[in-house]
């Protein structure tokens, strides 16, 4: 029976701890070049392989303190294989930093027959093959993103199961060539739905997904977890949740799916505004009478990016304010993954927009 060597499991462990070091967590920059149309839009700046170049390059290029905050990056296939305006491969200056290079391996959603628009996620079919040659080109981890609405009679058994399914041989697939995978089991915001619903749903889709990958032989230890924080949906009535309440929440369904043996649990912000995945990390991180096995830290998009974009605007002379806001952001989180933030402590630029987006693909 094929199994891990013991040089493979300590390898998965390493990197999986490096990512969650204390105080650390990850930037997601792995946009794909739709996505991308998106954030150029909002800047009037042209959607072209040279624009995106150059953003991605102020986001790898801040001054060095950023590795004191950001353990690991996560890339879009183009990304991972551009270069500097000197020529460095994006990997290797962020290794040159102690800051450990991803890759976004999945390939987008399709939809499940028989259902009312429930998605899986493709890419299974030439992923070993990637993943050999990511490994080879300097990725050490990958995410693959699967995507769950809330709404009557949904999620279905069928989506929950399927998706539970692909993450589980996502994830074995990964672990065979060295890379440690992220598994991202996403219950969307959209939704008029309270805070109980999605607590019960995460709760679901969790046990399905640890009873997935005990199925398949995943090293637990040498995985992360990137799941939505539980919170009501964009259009429940109900505003008055405190960050203490969706803290509570969101550890306690944690801790009635999510296995000890799991290093570290990496948070998607999931359309919140910066400030408000700020607030909320940090709520989770202070709770003092709840079982937290794991450590809990961020792995933010939009939540790390929106004011640098919002500064940069596609100017070469907005580059250095830009990686201000990064850096500002990025320390606000790390003091978040601590459990030491104050609100209103960053004073980003765009630190209480709403980042919400219906429908979300990507």
């Amino acid at each position: 029976m094929p199994q891990l060597s013991p040089e493979l499991q300590d390898e998965l462990k390493r990197i999986a701890r490096a990512i969650v070091a204390p105080g650390k967590g990850i930037l997601a920059a792995d946009e794909s070049t739709g996505s991308m149309v998106k954030r150029m839009a909002s800047i009037n700046c042209e959607n072209t392989e040279e624009n995106r170049r150059q953003y991605r390059q102020l986001l790898f290029t801040p001054d060095e303190s950023i590795a004191q905050h950001i353990s690991g990056v996560i890339f879009f296939d183009e990304t991972f294989y551009q270069k500097t305006d000197a020529g460095i491969p994006f990997p290797q200056v962020l290794k040159s930093r102690g800051i450990i290079p991803g890759i976004k391996v999945d390939r987008g959603l399709v939809k499940l027959m028989g259902t009312d628009d429930e998605t899986t996620t493709q890419g299974l079919d030439d992923l070993d093959a990637r993943c050999a040659k990511y490994k080879k080109d300097g990725a050490d981890f990958a995410k693959w993103r699967c995507a769950l609405k809330i709404g009557k009679g949904m999620p279905s058994q069928l989506a929950i199961l399927e998706n539970a399914n692909v993450l589980a041989r996502y994830a074995s697939v990964c672990q065979q060539n060295g890379i440690v995978p992220i598994v991202e089991p996403e219950i969307l915001p959209d939704g008029d739905h309270d805070l109980e619903t999605c607590q019960y749903i995460t709760e679901k889709v969790l046990a399905a997904v640890y009873k997935a990958l005990n199925d398949h032989h995943i090293y637990l230890e040498g995985t992360l977890l990137k799941p939505n924080m539980v919170t009501p949906g964009f259009a429940c009535t109900n505003k008055t949740y405190t960050s203490e309440q969706k803290a509570r929440a969101t550890v306690t369904a944690l801790s009635r799916g999510v296995p000890p043996a799991v290093p570290g649990i990496t948070f998607l912000s999931g359309g919140q505004s910066e400030e408000e995945a700020t607030l909320n990390l940090n709520a989770m991180n202070i709770i003092q009478d709840l079982p937290r096995p794991w450590r809990l830290t961020f792995s933010y998009g939009r939540a790390l990016q929106a004011s640098v974009l919002a500064t940069w605007k596609g100017q070469k002379e907005n580059v250095a304010a830009a990686q201000q806001e990064l850096l500002k952001r990025a320390a606000a989180n790390s003091l978040a993954s601590l459990g030491k933030y104050t609100s209103g402590q960053a004073g980003s630029a765009a630190g209480g927009e709403s980042l919400y987006e219906a429908n979300r693909n990507y």
